[in-house]
């Protein structure tokens, strides 16, 4: 009896050891998602945080607002550019080596604008140098976020709950940058580029200590890769040029919108500093909230994801066509709210249908494909919205609005989940 009593006890303690085993290994991915959605909150941070303060710096730095519309814009350009070379590099060395060092340059960008914009009387030419290097920086941070994640996890579930989670890190960056830059500009106009460092090292820390990345199998050289990464998109064009198409066009809107607001925030209704960059973070408050309902609601279901997608479209015309016929700053305010819940509800959708739908050694090229029709959007919002509120109000939102419909027929009639691509 004594025998089978130690039996017994070794069965029972050898099964505790088993649960709290994986307990401390479902705690460790807790901690690295956490650690993870850093990345973009950090990213997100050090571009959206500089866009209340562009009429500051048109004014320290006696420059127009089309050239305060570039230091946004030469951000994402050159991100655009390195996107697929940090994709392709991730998925070739493992996604941790490539988002550190990157983390790190986006740092370095941030250091040299803030000394040049604090030391130079004619900064500007150099503090692009500086957001050059950021952009470079961030084309091998945010992207290799969303194919870390399919890496780490086996269930699409999961998966789409932490993109969920990812995308509510993101859109929370940019509920709190035009808050935080407004206070920062507040103290000095240029110590929002100093802060961006500071932010960088949190997530390298974060990133070195708390995320075990899996274990990377190098495959073929880069002319195989290239050759099956081809494949893999010809299979699914119809569906990955779908998406894409409406990535970029939902960026475009939102920086496009956020440019304009910061705008006329201060040259029309006459709100500046902090009190503009909580007028700002309503919307943006909506999206972040949307976009984690989403990431949780959807799980599996990839038609879900596909309907949810289309409503966030359809919300998002209806408000910003039914923009054109009202002037007062609150109701301007509650219509953004309801864009901003259509953009939020779709990015979540979009990152898991890219994330599930695509094999593990070449999820990283094809997101980073994905990151870059969103940085296009990013780079081309501001820029173009500055140019069109020169001539009709009017015609900005009804081109915004038109882009939202136009988004809404492609995700419609090109993403047709569970069905084979034979176009």
């Amino acid at each position: 009896m004594e025998y089978t009593g130690n039996l017994w006890e070794k069965y029972i303690s050898e099964e505790e050891r088993q649960k709290k085993k994986k307990e401390k290994k479902l705690e460790d991915k807790r901690w690295a998602v956490v650690s993870i959605a850093s990345i973009p909150l950090v990213m997100t941070l050090g571009n959206s945080m500089l866009i209340p303060v562009l009429p500051t710096m048109e004014k320290e730095l006696d420059i127009t607002p089309f050239q305060s519309s570039l230091i946004i814009t030469v951000y994402s350009v050159v991100a655009i550019i390195f996107i697929p070379i940090a994709g392709y590099l991730s998925d070739r060395w493992g996604r941790k080596k490539v988002i550190i060092p990157c983390l790190l340059l986006a740092a370095i960008g941030g250091v040299i604008s803030a000394f040049t914009a604090w030391q130079l009387q004619n900064a500007y030419w150099l503090i692009l140098i500086g957001r050059t290097l950021q952009g470079i920086g961030a084309a091998g941070a945010f992207p290799i976020v969303l194919p870390l994640i399919g890496d780490m996890f086996h269930s699409e579930d999961k998966v789409s709950s932490s993109l969920g989670i990812i995308e509510t890190a993101n859109t929370l960056g940019k509920v709190l940058s035009p808050i935080l830059g407004a206070l920062f500009a507040s103290v000095i106009w240029f110590l929002p580029f100093l802060a961006i460092p500071v932010f960088c090292t949190i997530s390298v820390l974060m990133m070195a200590f708390l995320v075990k990345s899996p274990k990377v199998v190098k495959g073929s050289n880069l002319k195989e890769f290239l050759r099956k990464t081809k494949k893999i998109y010809k299979h699914n064009r119809r569906w990955l040029k779908s998406i894409f198409l409406i990535g970029g066009i939902l960026m475009f809107i939102l920086f496009g919108v956020l440019f304009y607001l910061s705008s006329v925030l201060e040259s029309k209704y006459g709100v500046g500093n902090i009190k503009k960059g909580f007028i700002l973070a309503i919307p943006l408050g909506a999206l972040c909230i949307a976009s984690y309902i989403a990431g949780k609601a959807i799980k599996e279901n990839k038609s879900l994801m596909k309907w949810v997608t289309f409503i966030g479209l359809i919300l998002l015309a209806i408000s910003t066509l039914v923009l054109s016929l009202f002037e007062s700053l609150w109701l301007l305010i509650g219509l953004f709210v309801i864009g901003g819940i259509g953009i939020g509800i779709g990015l979540p959708c979009l990152d898991s249908l890219i994330t599930s739908g695509i094999e593990e050694d070449f999820r990283g090229t094809i997101s980073s494909i994905y990151s870059s029709m969103r940085f296009i959007g990013v780079a081309l919002g501001p820029p173009i919205i500055a140019l069109l509120m020169k001539k009709s109000n009017l015609f900005i939102f009804y081109l915004l609005g038109g882009l939202a419909v136009l988004c809404a027929l492609v995700c419609l009639f090109g993403i047709k989940p569970n069905k084979p691509d034979v176009s």
